[in-house]
């Protein structure tokens, strides 16, 4: 960069007179930094997580997700028009089944949960965008996301990749026959995106779009949603099929594999410490690119805004802010109506 002498007269110091790029000019104003803002975020950018129970009346609080409520059916119309009151376009389904088995059949079922949960929703808000998460883990007794077998050594139980595929098709299935708009797979079995967009296809529903954590990681930042779902692992853990954290051009394999096999969007989860993934994701793939601002991200800010050692106003908005910035086109947070209120205030101090 050239830095030509500026016309500002003689100086006593020598460096000013060398000063013409001034940077803060643009930073002086909020009308100014509004003006040249590179990154704008808004409600549209969201989507808000909500976990469905069976019973009546059910509001009730989940203790390491400060502000987020397991609620049965009937308790969803509140939050739904708060949804769409908002601004924010989406919401993610998790269901708790009211039994667990070795399939985790609920998950399939007709009357489960989720799949009522998504009619009452299109009943309510037909224009809000449902999308389910496909995944074993909610609704297994073992709290795996796949079937469990052994391998050719007979060594096990293991999560068996390839006789999972078909329960995760007839999953989305029935999910798209409940209404979903959009089915989301989280288990990260090999295949997967293809066994659900074949069996998609196949049932008939060719427009229903297929957003896939393609680069899903075993996180420490998982634990307030296992307890909110109910699916820590009974034995073991997820690290044979969950992303190392070490990996980041693993991560494009897998999103380069998810796209070919007909994945609409790629989604990189946990988000706040894989910005890296998602700006790799981001110039490397033109399909959307979506991030999850995972349970434990939200669940530390919460803790320490509670504490008063952190405003959470301000570091809720600069951490989606950053996930935007890496290049998310969309993010799933747990904070999806608080930020859109704080954005509606139209206060400048975003970050």
């Amino acid at each position: 960069m050239t830095i030509r002498k500026p016309n500002i007269g003689p100086s006593d110091d020598p460096l000013v007179d060398l000063l013409s790029h001034r940077p803060r000019r643009l930073r002086r104003l909020p009308g100014l930094r509004r003006l040249v803002r590179e990154t704008i975020l808004t409600p549209a950018d969201f989507i808000y997580p909500l976990f469905v129970v069976h019973g009546t009346g059910v509001e009730r609080a989940i203790e390491s997700m400060p502000g987020q409520a397991h609620r049965s059916i009937d308790r969803l119309p509140a939050v739904i028009d708060a949804v769409v009151a908002a601004g924010v376009p989406g919401v993610i389904l998790f269901g708790l089944p009211a039994a667990k088995d070795a399939a985790g059949s609920e998950n399939f079922a007709a009357d489960g949960i989720v799949q009522q949960a998504i009619r009452a929703i299109k009943a309510r808000a037909p224009e809000l965008i449902v999308m389910t998460d496909v995944c074993l883990c909610e609704y297994t007794d073992h709290g795996h996301c796949g079937i469990l077998g052994v391998d050719a050594h007979g060594h096990g139980p293991i999560v068996l990749n390839d006789a999972t595929l078909p329960v995760l098709g007839r999953v989305a299935v029935s999910h798209a026959a409940a209404g979903a708009d959009v089915v989301a797979p989280s288990g990260m079995m090999d295949g997967m995106v293809a066994a659900i967009r074949g069996a998609l296809d196949e049932a008939g529903h060719a427009d229903v779009a297929i957003v896939s954590y393609a680069a899903k990681y075993a996180s420490a930042f998982y634990g307030p949603f296992r307890e909110a779902a109910d699916s820590t692992p009974q034995f073991g853990d997820r690290r044979g099929y969950q992303m190392d954290p070490a990996n980041r051009r693993e991560a494009l394999r897998e999103m380069a594999l998810d796209a070919d096999e007909g994945a609409d969007v790629l989604m990189v989860k946990p988000a706040l410490a894989y910005l890296d993934v998602i700006a790799a994701a981001r110039d490397a793939f033109d399909l959307p690119v979506a991030a999850y601002n995972v349970s434990g991200e939200y669940a530390m800010v919460k803790a320490a805004a509670a504490r008063g050692w952190l405003d959470e106003r301000a570091s809720a908005l600069e951490t989606l802010l950053s996930i935007k910035r890496a290049g998310a086109d969309m993010i799933l947070t747990y904070w999806a109506l608080e930020a859109s209120a704080w954005l509606a205030e139209g206060r400048d101090d975003v970050g």
